[in-house]
């Protein structure tokens, strides 16, 4: 067993997942309240983990390039959200709960790929599988304590409300030039 480097080895995928933190920024950018946001990242920690830890034990074979691009998905879905661009275009909103459930699966689909890579041994296998998770939710506390510290402070400022709907808008971007990326990757290989 290898507990320790697959703790830091699932914090590093964490907080340096840009994927992840972009989503987790679109899921709290208009969350206030301490209770919401644990609430909303309790749920996406549940999702990811369930099929992280399944899809390993499992060995499921899926695509990393189809997961990532629904990844990138994801983050354009948040950000629509955001915009209220559901409520416009359909008159309806979406369970936001359900939803970052639901991404949360396929973002831990995204975390199985990249450890089924490291092909570990069955010897010790939940245990190493378990100190991955461990250290996935240690990164995602970081990413999300530095995230709110900055919203924190932006949001106090004259600027959030006028650059908001902007910084939206370059999240959405940024899920879009993931999902192409993705997918050109599946389609090239």
């Amino acid at each position: 067993m290898h507990l320790l480097p697959f703790a830091y080895l699932g914090a590093k995928h964490m907080v340096t997942g840009y994927d992840h933190v972009l989503f987790l920024l679109g899921v709290i950018f208009f969350l206030y309240r301490l209770k919401e946001i644990g609430l909303y990242v309790s749920l996406f920690a549940v999702g990811h983990s369930t099929t992280m830890l399944l899809g390993v034990y499992f060995d499921w074979n899926v695509s990393a390039y189809l997961i990532d691009a629904i990844i990138g998905l994801s983050v354009v879905y948040k950000a629509l959200d955001n915009l209220g661009a559901y409520q416009r275009w359909f008159g309806w909103q979406p369970n936001t709960k359900l939803a970052t459930l639901i991404f949360g699966f396929f973002h831990g689909l995204g975390l199985a790929t990249k450890v089924i890579e490291y092909e570990m041994a069955s010897d010790g296998l939940v245990a190493n599988l378990l100190a991955f998770n461990v250290g996935v939710e240690i990164g995602q506390l970081l990413a999300l304590a530095m995230i709110l510290i900055a919203m924190g402070y932006w949001r106090r400022t004259s600027s959030f409300w006028n650059h908001a709907y902007t910084a939206n808008v370059f999240i959405m971007m940024a899920g879009f030039v993931l999902l192409g990326h993705q997918l050109t990757g599946y389609f090239a290989a």
